[in-house]
């Protein structure tokens, strides 16, 4: 029974990797000048209910960002932004049912610190620090946020999960 258990923890990981790389594919047109519209941000509070997520999140945003192309420095940074951003969400699962979207704060938050200092040093941005710590926060607040938020609600609603 133990090793079913592994099993279904490295299924769901890998399940939950390949559709954030996935839909970071896709919605890579929607990514310029800073503003971050990456639709895969929404699943940044999948491990409220999944702590697997955290191992999926984080190695589909090393596989988006590799196959996006990329800087290493990006690929490095951007998925620990993830990485953080979905620890904190596994630890915010226990907030109460009206205080539950704060999960979605993590992600927003990481990302807006991170991913400025590294469209500036290793992608050359002329853009103000300033100017792209605005469009990282908007693309996040949207995505992970804001389409958080629902898909976190409908998750509840879907599974009967009550808390």
């Amino acid at each position: 029974m133990k090793n079913n258990k592994g099993v279904l923890f490295i299924a769901r990981a890998g399940l939950i990797g390949a559709l954030y790389a996935v839909l970071s594919y896709i919605s890579a047109p929607l990514t310029f000048f800073g503003f971050q519209f990456r639709l895969s941000e929404a699943m940044t509070v999948l491990p409220v209910f999944f702590p697997e997520a955290i191992l999926g999140l984080f190695v589909g945003c090393i596989v988006s960002n590799t196959v996006t192309g990329a800087v290493f420095f990006d690929i490095l940074f951007g998925s620990l932004a993830t990485l953080i951003g979905a620890s904190l969400a596994y630890i915010m699962r226990k907030l109460p049912q009206g205080l539950l979207w704060l999960a979605t704060v993590p992600a927003i938050i990481s990302n807006t610190l991170i991913i400025p200092p590294v469209l500036v040093a290793f992608y050359g941005s002329t853009e103000s620090y300033a100017f792209l710590t605005l469009t990282v926060f908007v693309g996040e607040a949207v995505t992970a946020g804001g389409l958080g938020t629902l898909l976190l609600y409908q998750l509840k609603r879907v599974f009967k999960i009550a808390r």
